[in-house]
């Protein structure tokens, strides 16, 4: 299997006396461009299917959600955000696809 790596160069502004900027650290300015990184290439999800994961984990925290064919309760909140991800996607919202099994 093949894996990708990408190597990334932290813009880092510098005064003109040879120093860092002061006004933002050094980390500070390295971790807002690495979630801005992070932004680009995070999967994307439609608020229609938040709205469902988020009605899921309710009606898991009430007990009130049962699994599929079985119909037993779902005590795990995991369970609870994946069946709200396939009612999503069910409905046609925009959801990324499952990742392969490995």
């Amino acid at each position: 299997m093949l894996r990708y790596f990408f190597v990334a160069f932290i813009p880092i502004s510098v005064s003109g006396s040879g120093n860092f900027s002061s006004s933002i650290g050094l980390q500070t300015q390295a971790r807002n461009w690495l979630y801005s990184l992070k932004s680009i290439f995070m999967a994307k999800y439609s608020p229609k299917a938040g709205d469902k994961v988020e009605k899921a984990l309710h009606e898991e925290k009430r007990g009130e959600l049962k699994s599929g064919s079985s119909g037993k309760t779902v005590t795990s909140r995991k369970q609870a955000i994946a069946i709200g991800l396939s009612e999503a996607r069910k409905e046609g919202a925009k959801v990324p696809r499952t990742p392969a099994k490995k």
